[in-house]
């Protein structure tokens, strides 16, 4: 071995090390709505697949007020939001993620004006975002806050970032680099901001194009989705879906790179990636053959400008789908997801073909994990359905818990976080 080589050495096995630590930080942390990398996938060698009042709960703490966040998981702390029903008091709550105590519960926002939401939803429905030492609360226009993880102590606020939810905050904030991004899509004005995550200051700031808003009504023109951020030819791309329009970013700057235009109503789901292709749905459309319906798009995200008509895959469209509520989740070339008609549907995702679907009970509107194989769908009534992931429809398990269910899990490090109505539950084997 040359001398050269022999110096080089230590340094590798030290950047070896070095990754193979930060890969298993990856995998113990849950830092935003639907995981770290925003896929719904969870890496874990194993998640309990039954469980009872009285088996493999490992712990359930009462949790005041309404929320419908989902919890964020960084080293020993917990994260989740929640607000009085009436919108007046909005919190931030720390728990220990070992035992389940409340480490902090935090008053982070007292608005002086409540506007109005829809029954189904809370004032702290955005998942929060995590990172070392600092975590992003955000309740839509209500206010977006950074406080330190250390102390509690609340870093910077934002309470001028506006926008006419009508039905009440929906998006989740999404950390990339030094940027902390929201989606602020309402009736009357829609726009994507990034923020300086250590001052809160604006460092962009990017307008809806309006032409594809302008045949839809007032109403029709929110969204409430969470944008996705993926590599596609080397390049990052900040993929927001909106009730017009799904538009990919530069997320440095808020530069547009491509449009698919489409919908006439409301999203909801985010959109998900696999295997070079973006799927995403659009908000609802009329015609006299179809009725009611939302389309769920395949795009090929490496193209520029307007790709509606010559980067979409495939599209599928059905009858039994007005409106999205719930993310699928993408796995090996199945799309899982349940409508909110009530379908359970697997999709193969590179030809758009139906594999099987199912009539099932109750409404979804969590969206579905995938974790060790499996698929975790929740119920609105507090019911857990574990399927096996494959082409073939096999429920392995059923499962109750007290309190409805309206937010999606966190699947990690063997465990299950769920977050009902009226607890935050631990599950493990």
């Amino acid at each position: 071995m040359n001398t050269q080589l022999k110096a080089l050495v230590p340094v590798l096995c030290l950047l070896l090390l070095y990754g193979l630590v930060s890969c298993q930080s990856a995998e113990k942390d849950w830092t935003h709505f639907r995981g770290s990398r925003l896929d719904g996938i969870a890496d874990v060698k194993s998640a309990p697949v039954s469980w009872a009042a009285d088996s493999n709960i490992v712990w359930k703490t009462a949790i005041h007020g309404k929320g419908w966040s989902s919890p964020v998981v960084l080293g020993k702390q917990v994260w989740i939001s929640t607000a009085t029903d009436d919108g007046k008091e909005m919190y931030a709550l720390c728990l220990d993620y070992k035992t389940g105590a409340i480490l902090r519960d935090i008053l982070v926002f007292t608005p002086d004006t409540i506007y109005r939401k829809h029954a189904v939803n809370s004032y702290a429905t955005p998942t929060p975002a995590i990172e070392r030492g600092f975590v992003y609360m955000h309740y839509g226009r209500f206010g977006t806050a950074c406080i330190n993880t250390e102390d509690g102590s609340i870093v910077w606020t934002r309470t001028d970032l506006e926008c006419q939810h009508v039905q009440g905050p929906g998006s989740s904030p999404v950390l990339y680099k030094d940027l902390l991004i929201l989606h602020m899509e309402g009736s009357d004005v829609q726009y994507l901001v990034a923020l300086d995550k250590s001052s809160g200051e604006t460092i962009w700031k990017v307008n809806r194009p309006a032409e594809p808003y302008e045949p839809l009504a007032w109403i029709g023109k929110k969204a409430y989705t969470t944008p996705l951020i993926l590599e596609v030819n080397g390049k990052d791309q900040l993929i927001s879906n909106g009730s017009a329009v799904c538009i990919a970013y530069e997320p440095e700057t808020g530069k547009e790179i491509w449009r698919v235009v489409g919908g006439a109503e409301s999203t909801v789901a985010m959109p998900v990636y696999e295997s070079g292709l973006v799927f995403f749905y659009t908000g609802y459309e009329v015609d006299e053959d179809h009725g009611t319906f939302a389309n769920l798009l395949a795009v090929n995200p490496d193209g520029t400008g307007d790709i509606t008509k010559s980067h979409v895959a495939w599209k599928l469209s059905t009858k039994q789908l007005h409106n999205q509520m719930l993310t699928p989740v993408i796995r090996e070339g199945l799309i899982h997801t349940v409508h909110t008609g009530g379908q359970h549907q697997c999709i193969d995702a590179k030809s758009g073909e139906v594999l099987w679907t199912r009539k099932v009970k109750g409404k979804y509107n969590a969206s579905p994990i995938y974790a060790d194989g499996k698929l975790y769908f929740c119920t609105t009534r507090g019911k857990v359905m574990v399927f096996k992931h494959g082409p073939e429809y096999e429920l392995l398990a059923e499962n109750s818990l007290e309190g409805e269910i309206w937010t999606t899990p966190a699947i990690l490090r063997d465990q299950i976080l769920i977050r009902t109505s009226k607890y935050l539950y631990l599950i493990g084997n």
